[in-house]
């Protein structure tokens, strides 16, 4: 896989941002918010079961089934019911929550370094799949993402989540360039990878996994020096 690419899309959470630290680090404030004091195996049931609920309500929004106003709500009343929370209502969990969301926002260990190492040699930009208000407010934190991008592409704001093509589309007409002279880079299999691939991309998974089979126009990287090699 020796092209040259014009364009180069990344993803934002869990490949230049850590999601899944900030989460996770969240949820563990609100059950002490909720339960000081209780066990760390209390702690983890909480956090699976929030895992598991909000990647279901997150397919079933992708797919429309569900507005963003009914994910926010199902993932919170969820725990409330299954925890037997009282004294509190959805909307006031869900606001502390996304608050210590925030607080523990962080760079991926060597996003930075690469982003900006690859828009010295070609064009760049974002695509992420999250709520558009949340997302501007990491890139104002975080605003040489948005400085270096050529193009921001906010699912929400076009209307259709990752993998769905004409999201893909979206972002072809922004970035000026089509086809394998996009190379994108994301996390995930599902949304980025196949997305990326079905829209005649090349795709550049950040993953440990080396088992997994990857389709034609695409490569696995751990190490952000692998990534550098092949742009």
């Amino acid at each position: 896989m020796s092209q040259k690419f014009q364009f180069v899309y990344f993803d934002l959470d869990d490949t230049l941002l850590n999601h899944r630290r900030a989460e996770r680090h969240a949820l563990l404030d609100l059950s002490r918010r909720l339960w000081d004091g209780k066990s760390e195996s209390y702690v983890s049931r909480l956090r699976d079961s929030y895992h598991a609920r909000n990647r279901e309500l997150w397919h079933a929004y992708a797919d429309g089934e569900i507005d963003r106003l009914t994910l926010q709500e199902l993932r919170i009343r969820h725990l409330i019911d299954e925890f037997n929370i009282r004294d509190t209502t959805w909307q006031d969990l869900d606001k502390y929550y996304m608050a210590q969301y925030a607080v523990h926002w962080q760079e991926v260990d060597g996003a930075r370094a690469a982003f900006e190492a690859v828009a010295e040699r070609v064009k760049v930009g974002l695509i992420t799949n999250g709520f558009a208000d949340v997302q501007h407010a990491k890139l104002e934190r975080f605003p040489v993402f948005r400085q270096k991008s050529s193009a921001v592409v906010i699912s929400e704001e076009v209307g259709v989540l990752k993998p769905d093509r004409r999201l893909f589309e979206r972002a072809e007409e922004m970035a000026g360039v089509s086809g394998d002279a996009i190379l994108y880079v994301g996390d995930s299999y599902r949304s980025d990878v196949l997305g990326a691939v079905a829209a005649g991309w090349v795709a550049a998974w950040f993953s440990e996994d080396r088992e997994r089979e990857m389709p034609e126009r695409s490569f696995a990287f751990s190490d952000w020096s692998e990534l550098l090699v092949r742009i």
